[in-house]
């Protein structure tokens, strides 16, 4: 899989860690960098936009977005279409997310997890396939919103 990873200033070093374990499972990095230091402050949005563009166009099959709380990249990855980004914090929530809602954005907050719980959400996350059924309905439901909705923007 075709996995890119973003940050801003308060994720750097959880995504710098991350890189590692997505390419050690096995899977391609696409690594969309971050600001020189903890101290160069970035705008979270810049960076999600990046990543989420990438999904959206089908140029990346799964993002990893870090920030301070995991919120901020939410909110900017979901407003591209095709884009499900998912704030995980616990083995419920990342697995959940796959599973029933088939995110292909996992949101992680570097000021509320530690490397190591981040990776074990991680990994989780990126093995949890998606099971269809009555959440692919659920999945399509939202496609066809999607779809509506932007074709509402771009018409205005």
């Amino acid at each position: 899989m075709i996995v890119g990873l973003a940050a801003d200033h308060a994720g750097k070093e959880l995504k710098e860690a991350l890189v590692g374990l997505v390419k050690a499972l096995g899977h391609e990095v696409v690594d969309y960098g971050v600001a020189m230091s903890n101290e160069q402050s970035v705008d979270y949005p810049d960076y999600a936009a990046l990543l989420a563009h990438d999904i959206s166009t089908g140029k990346l099959e799964a993002g990893v977005a870090v920030c301070g709380s995991g919120i901020g990249m939410s909110i900017v990855a979901n407003k591209f279409p095709g884009v499900r980004a998912a704030v995980v914090w616990d083995e419920f929530s990342a697995r959940m997310s796959r599973a029933h809602n088939d995110a292909n954005m996992i949101c992680l907050g570097a000021r509320v997890l530690t490397v190591h719980r981040a990776a074990d959400l991680l990994k989780l996350w990126l093995e949890t396939g998606f099971e269809g059924g009555r959440h692919k309905m659920r999945r399509d439901k939202i496609r066809e919103l999607e779809k509506k909705n932007f074709k509402l923007r771009v018409e205005e």
